[in-house]
C-alpha cells in the first residue's frame, strides 16, 4: 500500500475491503510522505520493519529486487489526487498490478498517459469506484442490458453530502484541507470528489456514454478555492437526457447516492440508504422491490453477494467486491485460465480516463456561456 497511514480515512477502508475475502495479504507499504509516520503506521499494522518504506519509489525499487515468490504482486495507491499518477506509472512499469483510488489522476493529460502505460505494460489496473460494487447496482445494469426497460430515455443521478457546509478546511481538518486545495485535488472539488462517482454510476448502470454537457458550478462557502456544489444536464449517445447533481454543502446529508433510470417500458431506482433494494417500475403493473440475495437475481448480483437474503451488505462489502473481482482476474491469469465475465466486472483504466474527462468537461462547461458543450476526451 502507498498512502493510507495513521489518520487517513480511505486507507483503512481499502485494507478492510482487501481482507474480507482473504484474497490479499498486506506485505509492505509506504504509508506516508513522512518517513517516521510511514514507519509507525507500518509497524502498527504488524509489518516487519524491512518491508516498511520511506517513499513509494523506495518501495517499488526494493520490492522489485526481491525473489518473485516474496515480492508484492499488487500495489494499492490511496494517496491524495496529486500523488496518483507517478506511483501508478512507476508500479506498472516495474511489473506490478495496480489498484488506485479515484479520481484516477490530477488531470486528463495524466490519465491519457497512464492509459498508454497500462496498455504498454499489460499489467492489470483497477479503479475503486465503490458504488458499482453493490449487488443491486450490478442487477440494475443487467436489467437494462437485457432490455427490460426498453430504450433508455432519462437518467437522474445525485450525490448530496453536507460535511463541507462550513469552512472546515479553515480548522485544519485533514480530509477537508487536501480536498479543497487545487494543488492537491486538481481543478475540481465536489465534482472531482463525488461528481465522478455520480458520473461513473450513470454510465455504468445505463451502459451509455455522455456526449454533451451543460453545467452550473458553484463555490458556496466563502473562502473556498474549489467548487462545493454543482449540477449538470447531460446528453447520452443514444439520445437520452440526464441530470447529475453533486454537492457537499447540503447540510444534514450524509452520503445519499441515488440513481433513477427510465426507459420506454419502465424504470428503476436505487439509493445507498437502502442498498439491498432495487425498485423496478412498469407501465402496466405495480412496481416491484428486488432484493439482494434473491434467487431471481442475475449471476453478476449473486456473485457479489456474500450473505443470505435479509442480511445487509453495505459500503465495505461493495468496496470488497472490487478487490475480490480484481484478485480473481489476476489469479486466473497466473493459472493460465480465462477469467469469468463476472470477475472482469470492475472499473478500470477506461472508466478512469472518462472520469477525468468528466471533471475537465464539467468545469469548462460551468465557465462557458454556451448552453451545451461537447464532451471531449
Amino acid at each position: 500500500m502507498i498512502g493510507g497511514g495513521q489518520g487517513a480515512f480511505i486507507g483503512a477502508v481499502h485494507r478492510i475491503a482487501a481482507r474480507i475475502d482473504d484474497e490479499y495479504e498486506l506485505v509492505c507499504g509506504a504509508f506516508s510522505g513522512d518517513p517516521e509516520k510511514s514507519r509507525a503506521s507500518g509497524l502498527s499494522l504488524g509489518l516487519p520493519s524491512n518491508r516498511v518504506y520511506n517513499s513509494y519509489a523506495e518501495l517499488i525499487e526494493k520490492e522489485k529486487q526481491l525473489p518473485e515468490s516474496e515480492r508484492v504482486q499488487v500495489i494499492s495507491i490511496v494517496t491524495p489526487n496529486h500523488v496518483h499518477f507517478a506511483p501508478s506509472k512507476m508500479a506498472l512499469e516495474n511489473g506490478f498490478h495496480v489498484i488506485l483510488d479515484k479520481p484516477m489522476t490530477f488531470s486528463l493529460a495524466e490519465a491519457k498517459e497512464l492509459d498508454k502505460v497500462v496498455k504498454a505494460t499489460g499489467k492489470l489496473f483497477c479503479l475503486t469506484h465503490t458504488y458499482t460494487g453493490y449487488p443491486m447496482v450490478k442487477e440494475a445494469k443487467q436489467l437494462i442490458k437485457a432490455g427490460k426497460l426498453g430504450e433508455i430515455r432519462k437518467i437522474y443521478v445525485e450525490y448530496p453530502q453536507g460535511w463541507l457546509s462550513t469552512f472546515l478546511e479553515g480548522e485544519h481538518q485533514k480530509q477537508a484541507s487536501w480536498r479543497t486545495d487545487p494543488g492537491k485535488s486538481g481543478i475540481a472539488g465536489a465534482m472531482g470528489d463525488i461528481g465522478t462517482h455520480a458520473f461513473n454510476l450513470a454510465e455504468y448502470v445505463s451502459g451509455l456514454e455522455v456526449t454533451q454537457i451543460c453545467a452550473d458550478i458553484n463555490i458556496v462557502v466563502k473562502g473556498r478555492k474549489l467548487d462545493d456544489d454543482g449540477a449538470a444536464l447531460l446528453k447520452f449517445n443514444n439520445g437520452a437526457s440526464g441530470v447529475l447533481t453533486a454537492t457537499q454543502i447540503a447540510a444534514g446529508e450524509e452520503n445519499n447516492v441515488k440513481i433513477r433510470v427510465y426507459g420506454e417500458k419502465g424504470g428503476l431506482e436505487w439509493h445507498q440508504s437502502d442498498a439491498n433494494s432495487l425498485t423496478v417500475m412498469y407501465t402496466d403493473k405495480p412496481a416491484e422491490i428486488w432484493r439482494t440475495g434473491g434467487s431471481y437475481t442475475s449471476s453478476f448480483a449473486s456473485h457479489n453477494t456474500r450473505t443470505p437474503a435479509g442480511h445487509p451488505e453495505g459500503y465495505l462489502e461493495a468496496f470488497a467486491n472490487l478487490y475480490r473481482n480484481f484478485a480473481l482476474t489476476i489469479n486466473a491469469g497466473i493459472d493460465g485460465k480465462e477469467p469469468e465475465k463476472e470477475w472482469l466486472d470492475y472499473p478500470g483504466i477506461e472508466e478512469g480516463v472518462r472520469g477525468m474527462a468528466f471533471i475537465e468537461n464539467v468545469i469548462a462547461s460551468g465557465k462557458s456561456d454556451k448552453k451545451w458543450t461537447e464532451f471531449k476526451i
